[in-house]
């Protein structure tokens, strides 16, 4: 009947069973009197005693008034028992089947058998003695309820499937129970056969089942679906899920807090939120508030946070409140974080207040703890609230119950750092001190970070030592950071300094380190220690990541050490590694540089093959490299095919390199070209694009040109800088047109000019002698500078 059950959802109809379900107990309208209580014992007694014979003496004729008068069955049960002994036992239920065909006293012996087997010592072993006993006699007796049940029981226990399935397939439909129901669900379900299973279960949901699901019936179930997923089975559909756990608690079974949980944890953490969300409405809607706590709603709430879903978070929130299920101070610690994650702080504060008894709406009868206090800190440091963080630091400490502790000080002095104001995140640390507050490795490292990430590099290993000499050692976080900042402002021996401390110290460093060295390394051009590091990477088992490869690429190809270049990149292939726009970028450039261009084209053909465009970094790297071997028409094919051929559109950086190199060569008529095809194009110059120009027209002498550029320079809004100022100085000097300098220093904004002045103090001069600097303050758009520069400052 099981093997040819389908899954819930696709089956249309149900194998009825029978309405016939009696007790496992035999029950007597009449109590039997002391007189007749005492008949029946002498029986037994006598019966016991005359089986005690050995089997070939016990006499048919002194039995047979005893045994086979079938007003005298009842007693067999209670003979067999006294018989205490499993082999008399059999022996006593092989006399009967020869001698008499009447299936109930059969039925009544094997139940007494197995009762007394239940009793032994070694009852697993006696029970399974007796299923294989009644196995090798065809099935000829008939189970009563109660045997059923205990031979059930003990095929469960030995996990014998295909036996309890064929006795459940033969079992009399009145022996049939809930109890042996809900051990087969067991064992179907631990077996994987879920679909059995569920053809089993659905017969226990039909209206007139004899047999109707109970709270053991829910364990099994409930404990099935809650970690399902874990085994990696796909058994359950999401509708499944859902019609499963509606049915059972349409029969008032309902699962308990935890399974519920459990489940919906399970469901949420797989971004089944609809169906979680399902389940528990259904559970509230069919047993309210009684069958769902806190818990359950805190595991839900969990899994909207995750997805942002907060619309769903306060729904539930509300729908919480309107069926009296007190949320705990986890539910609103929840709200809280995920509403923070958000940034909607305003709407954290909101609940935080709630809590409090602020606001609008009555006090929530919970108090708030420390993480939650925390989880705000931290969400308004997050968004630079750092000082309304501050003023919760001080609640915590005057008016709450929850005391602040390293975390909660941890939360504020990163805040701080974050925001630049490191001298109040050491304020900080020192009140942490004085409040007793015992800093963590974290509370180092925050303060290392913020310090290096701040230009304090020395200060940061200032605090570091002072901390190693109270006791608080770093880890692989606290070396990693000073290492990149050491690497960042190009001091790679205190990196590497740093590295060799942290092996020292017995400090396992992590990936984070060994990639900080090996870029600082590489940038540095000291390749040799740089692979050195790679080994000790390796050693350590970790593996190169692309940037990684990347910065140890350009490195070689900067040593021109091509071998070790295609050395790294076949490296990269065996581990599965593909290269990026990095990569090629990076190879582009140096085989550009050195000349080698058919190879350039070959890896740029490879690039696109590779599903890769080549971007513009990609072009100006091809253009710049033909520009440095003076092949400028060949630069200009290039930036031709990019225009025509190429999505990706010149920048600036192109343009300068192809107008300076035109204008090098003495085309400047085409470099005036590309400048108004930078216009056309919406291409902004910038200042070294016009010190190109302006040398080139200057070398031609298109003195015209030169004036149009310069009010197209201020129409750009672009600053002049020390070498555009020398460049029109001497020329217009020297063609008598100084006052078109003075039209066009007005126009300008000079700031760019004097941050540099003090380098040339010379150009500062020649401006000067010719009445330059004497003009109006509003000539400088705003800004007075005074007829004396410092150029000391």
């Amino acid at each position: 009947m099981l093997t040819q059950s389908k899954l819930l959802r696709l089956r249309h109809h149900h194998l009825l069973l029978p309405s016939t379900f009696p007790s496992l107990r035999r029950c007597h309208s009449d109590s039997p009197s002391p007189s007749s209580q005492n008949d029946a014992e002498s029986t037994v007694t006598q019966v016991v005693e005359l089986l005690q014979h050995p089997t070939n003496q016990w006499d048919y004729d002194q039995l047979r008034p005893f045994l086979f008068d079938a007003s005298q069955s009842h007693h067999l049960f209670q003979i067999t028992l006294r018989l205490n002994s499993i082999p008399k036992a059999l022996d006593f239920l092989n006399y009967l089947r020869d001698k008499t065909e009447h299936h109930q006293a059969l039925s009544e012996v094997f139940e007494g058998a197995l009762e007394l087997a239940t009793r032994h010592p070694n009852s697993k072993t006696e029970v399974l003695m007796l299923h294989s006993y009644r196995k090798s006699n065809a099935c000829s007796i008939t189970l009563t309820a109660k045997s059923a049940y205990l031979l059930f029981r003990f095929l469960e226990k030995a996990q014998m499937l295909d036996d309890s399935l064929l006795l459940f397939n033969e079992l009399d439909p009145s022996s049939r129970s809930s109890r042996i129901c809900n051990g087969l669900l067991r064992m179907l379900f631990k077996s994987g056969r879920t679909d059995d299973a569920l053809h089993l279960l659905d017969e226990m949901l039909e209206r007139d089942s004899d047999f109707s699901p109970d709270d053991f019936t829910g364990e099994a179930v409930f404990g099935e679906l809650a970690k399902w997923e874990c085994r990696g089975r796909s058994s359950f559909a999401d509708e499944e899920i859902v019609a499963l756990v509606t049915k059972l608690c349409e029969h008032g079974v309902f699962p308990d807090a935890f399974k519920l949980t459990q489940m919906i944890t399970r469901l949420c953490r797989n971004r089944k939120n609809n169906v979680a969300w399902e389940i528990l409405h259904g559970v509230m809607s069919l047993g309210g508030a009684v069958a769902v706590e806190a818990a359950s709603c805190n595991a839900l709430l969990a899994g909207l946070g995750r997805e942002r879903d907060i619309q769903r978070m306060n729904k539930l929130m509300a729908e919480m409140e309107e069926m009296r299920i007190k949320p705990s101070v986890v539910t609103f610690g929840i709200l809280v974080n995920h509403l923070c994650k958000a940034r909607r702080i305003d709407e954290a504060l909101e609940v935080f207040d709630k809590l409090r008894g602020k606001g609008e709406g009555k006090r929530v009868g919970v108090e708030p703890d420390v993480i939650l206090f925390n989880t705000l800190i931290d969400g308004l440091c997050k968004v630079g609230r750092e000082e309304h963080g501050l003023s919760l630091l001080e609640e915590m400490k005057t008016k709450s119950k929850s005391r602040p502790n390293a975390v909660t000080y941890n939360c504020l002095i990163d805040g701080f750092c974050k925001a630049g104001n490191i001298g109040k995140a050491r304020k900080l640390f020192s009140q942490m001190i004085e409040e007793g507050v015992q800093p963590s490795v974290v509370t180092l490292n925050t303060m290392v970070d913020g310090l290096c990430k701040h230009g304090k590099v020395h200060s940061a290993v200032e605090f570091f030592n002072e901390m190693k000499g109270k006791g608080l050692k770093g880890n692989a976080v606290t070396y990693s950071v000073l290492i990149s900042a050491y690497c960042g402002v190009n001091n790679i021996d205190k990196a590497m300094q740093y590295f060799d401390e942290m092996l020292s110290s017995g400090c396992s460093p992590d990936a984070i380190a060994y990639y900080s060295l090996i870029y600082g390394l590489s940038i540095a051009g000291r390749m040799d220690d740089a692979s050195a590091v790679v080994s000790k990477l390796k050693q350590a088992g970790f593996g190169l990541d692309i940037a990684c490869y990347n910065v140890l690429i350009s490195g070689f190809c900067k040593k021109k050490k091509l071998e070790r270049v295609y050395e790294m990149l076949s490296e990269m292939e065996e581990t599965g590694l593909k290269p990026d726009i990095v990569t090629y970028n990076t190879l582009v450039s140096y085989l550009g540089k050195i000349g080698d261009f058919a190879t350039a084209s070959k890896v740029m053909k490879r690039m696109i093959k590779e599903g890769l465009e080549p971007s513009v970094v990609t072009y100006g790297a091809i253009i710049h490299a033909y520009c440095l071997k003076e092949n400028v028409d060949e630069a200009m094919n290039i930036f031709e095919e990019m225009c025509s051929t190429s999505k990706v559109p010149p920048n600036t950086v192109i343009y300068n390199i192809l107008i300076d190199s035109l204008c090098k060569n003495n085309n400047v008529e085409r470099a005036v070209s590309l400048m108004d095809d930078m216009k056309i194009k919406g291409v902004r110059p910038n200042t070294t694009t016009y010190n190109a120009i302006f040398k080139g027209v200057r070398d031609k002498k298109m003195l015209h040109k030169a004036f149009e550029l310069m009010d197209r320079m201020i129409e750009d809004a672009c600053s002049p800088d020390y070498i555009t100022m020398e460049i029109l100085t001497e020329w217009l000097d020297a063609v008598g047109e100084i006052e078109k300098l003075k039209c066009f220093v007005q126009g300008c904004d000079l700031g760019c000019l004097y941050t540099h002045a003090h380098t040339y103090q010379a150009q500062d001069q020649r401006l000067r002698s010719k009445d330059v600097y004497h003009l109006p303050p509003s000539t400088f758009n705003g800004k007075h500078f005074p007829p004396n520069l410092n150029f000391e400052r």
